[in-house]
């Protein structure tokens, strides 16, 4: 069977409750977060997954993926990797959307990219490099990171451009998996945050 990969989004931190872009700021997870990692961690470690037996783990190194992994029960087999940082958003760094809007009406962010930060072209070449690492993987591989990153991965995953990322909303704490279909890269689940109900 051809490899999966499984996204998990770390849990909600002040930034992320507020629509603040948290790119490279280690905002820590509030306790909400902290909970909602521990319930996607009982997700993933009870059938059918029944804790990833012999999956690849990575996580982003910033401290709110990081922790998640760590609570979701993945820390000792993770390995950090600067690839899956969060898009450094620049000068919009801590910015909500409305506040953006105000001096740049129309912008959206997956078409217009951010001032003093990482371009479109050079997120698109790290999502290529973590769907070339899980393609080349002989298993399931399961990574922590964070939104634009994990949304980014989803759009290059099925080949496609990343201003369809503005179309795949990705909530704290959830989870998802990128796999085939009829032998075409597909998308089998996405957004999944039933875990968090308990």
């Amino acid at each position: 069977m051809a490899p999966r990969i499984l996204l998990a989004r770390h849990g909600q931190t002040e930034w992320s409750l507020s629509g603040r872009h948290t790119g490279r700021t280690d905002v820590p997870l509030l306790e909400e977060g902290r909970r909602g990692a521990k319930l996607l961690g009982e997700r993933l470690h009870r059938a059918p997954l029944d804790g990833l037996a012999g999956v690849e783990v990575r996580t982003s190194p910033l401290s709110r993926a990081r922790e998640t992994c760590e609570l979701a029960g993945f820390g000792e087999r993770a390995r950090t990797w600067d690839t899956l940082m969060e898009w450094d958003y620049g000068a919009y760094e801590g910015m909500t959307p409305a506040e953006i809007q105000a001096v740049r009406p129309g912008w959206l962010i997956w078409r217009d990219g951010v001032p003093g930060g990482e371009s479109l072209a050079d997120l698109t070449a790290r999502a290529d490099e973590v769907v070339a690492w899980a393609r080349e993987a002989d298993r399931d591989v399961l990574v922590f990171a964070h939104g634009h990153i994990l949304r980014s991965i989803g759009a290059r995953w099925l080949g496609l451009g990343l201003d369809f990322a503005a179309r795949i909303r990705l909530n704290p704490t959830s989870l998802s998996v990128l796999g085939w279909a009829y032998g075409e890269p597909a998308i089998e689940s996405w957004n999944d945050v039933g875990h968090l109900a308990g």
